[in-house]
């Protein structure tokens, strides 16, 4: 059996996943895995095969038996049957699971045996190692597609020590984040607690009701539960820890959060689909300074950009070029960061979002940060707009209380308390107040595409 799955078989009767209504235990969770590896015997070592679904006990049994059988995994959640195809025609599937059904549908791809693998595919199989496929969480055109070697991934977490903890997986099953808490957590042998619903009100329920310790969340998500005032409603001391991570928090948001929950731990988490998520350490919970204390990882600063180079990084892409890559093996993250003379490095924004006026780079994320301190501000995203003067300016769409301030008000109000806290070409020139920020359905935040 592979070391990873002995290990976690290890935990035996201790409860392993929570949903909602039913609990199961590892041996639950064993005995599932040893079913599937017999159901599915026509899924033969080195399959190509696709989950279509977010995490159930069968999804996550599934995963565990396809590790076992060495195949190549593809996670999908998606409820787009359009996108599912694009998808699965990037991989050159073998197998589909389709598990959007109460009962679940495997579907043989025609004409499989004479399917022509990608040398990256290839290279997994005859190791006969699992593989993963993850895709990019890209807003324009075909996602990226990189194959990870699932073997190699897994080994990472076999010497995690046992812990008694409750975590909760937010993010999803087709996300390096949530399967970084979902193979984290088993590993420890915790209580891993899966929402139905992401929503702020049915997250705070399941930490009441379930006792659960450690919450990874977006700060988008994060910002809602404050908006939502859970933290008045629900009982939420069980809390120990929350890590944040996927975008870049904004300050005034984090002393929000740690003002709302002072006795709860605040840790920034950094990891990239590429690289596999990076151990941190935080300077403080009410600081946005990390250190990377990760033997699988280096790190360097080249042009205020973080490069990455890890022992988990992703072998490449079955439908892209590497240029993201250097030839020496470093992955240009995109984040731009800078560091402190101890070695603390603060992630100050994306380099495709910042907005360049006039040849002066504004970062979003430090507009942002200042608007939310505003009375009457709930939420705000920061972008680029057209200039016919100095190429671009910053606009912002803000959500705001407009019971007890008017608009226009608000805007003078945005504006004066802005050129206070900015230099002058920071000070948003565009203010459009709307119902709500700009979200994707994984609780980032997204600038592309807003001017159209």
């Amino acid at each position: 059996m592979n070391k990873y799955l002995e290990k976690i078989a290890e935990y035996k009767e201790q409860t392993a996943l929570c949903f909602e209504n039913f609990s199961y235990s590892y041996q639950d969770l064993n005995n599932k895995i040893v079913n599937y590896i017999e159901r599915f015997k026509e899924i033969e070592q080195g399959s190509t095969v696709s989950i279509i679904g977010d995490y159930s006990f069968e999804s996550i049994a599934i995963f565990f038996s396809l590790l076992e059988k060495k195949c190549i995994i593809v996670p999908i959640v998606s409820t787009n049957d359009d996108e599912i195809l694009k998808r699965e025609s990037v991989v050159q599937l073998d197998y589909s699971i389709n598990l959007r059904n109460d009962d679940f549908l495997i579907n043989a791809k025609e004409n499989k045996s004479n399917t022509i693998k990608h040398e990256l595919v290839n290279d997994i199989v005859s190791k006969e190692h699992a593989g993963l496929v993850l895709f990019s969480s890209g807003s324009t055109g075909l996602p990226k597609a990189m194959i990870h070697d699932l073997d190699n991934l897994c080994e990472t977490y076999l010497d995690k020590k046992s812990k008694s903890l409750s975590i909760m997986v937010f993010l999803m099953f087709d996300h390096i984040g949530g399967l970084n808490t979902l193979l984290n957590s088993l590993s420890m042998g915790a209580k891993i607690v899966f929402p139905t619903k992401r929503e702020p009100e049915h997250v705070a329920y399941l930490i009441e009701s379930e006792k659960v310790n450690l919450l990874p969340a977006s700060p988008t998500f994060l910002n809602m539960m404050l908006i939502a005032d859970v933290q008045n409603k629900f009982n939420l001391k069980s809390l120990r820890m929350i890590t944040y991570g996927t975008e870049s928090m904004p300050e005034s948001l984090l002393l929000r959060i740690k003002n709302a929950l002072p006795r709860v731990k605040l840790l920034q988490t950094f990891g990239t689909s590429e690289t596999g998520i990076v151990q941190t350490s935080s300077r403080s919970s009410s600081s946005l300074e990390i250190r990377i204390d990760d033997p699988n990882q280096e790190y360097k600063i080249v042009n205020n950009e973080l490069w990455l180079r890890s022992k988990t990084q992703i072998l490449g892409y079955l439908n892209h070029s590497m240029e993201s890559f250097s030839d020496d093996g470093w992955f240009q993250t995109g984040d731009l960061v800078e560091e402190s003379k101890d070695g603390y490095l603060k992630i100050i924004g994306r380099l495709k979002e910042v907005i360049n006026v006039g040849g002066e780079k504004v970062l979003p994320n430090e507009v942002e940060s200042v608007v939310l301190e505003i009375d009457n501000v709930i939420d705000c995203v920061a972008f680029s707009s057209p200039n016919a003067i100095t190429g671009q300016t910053v606009a912002i769409n803000v959500v705001a209380d407009l019971d007890n301030i008017d608009s226009k008000q608000l805007k003078k109000q945005i504006r004066k308390y802005c050129l206070s806290k900015l230099d002058g070409y920071k000070v948003p020139t565009k203010i459009n107040f709307t119902n709500n920020a700009n979200v994707s359905d994984r609780f980032k935040k997204i600038r592309a595409n807003l001017n159209d």
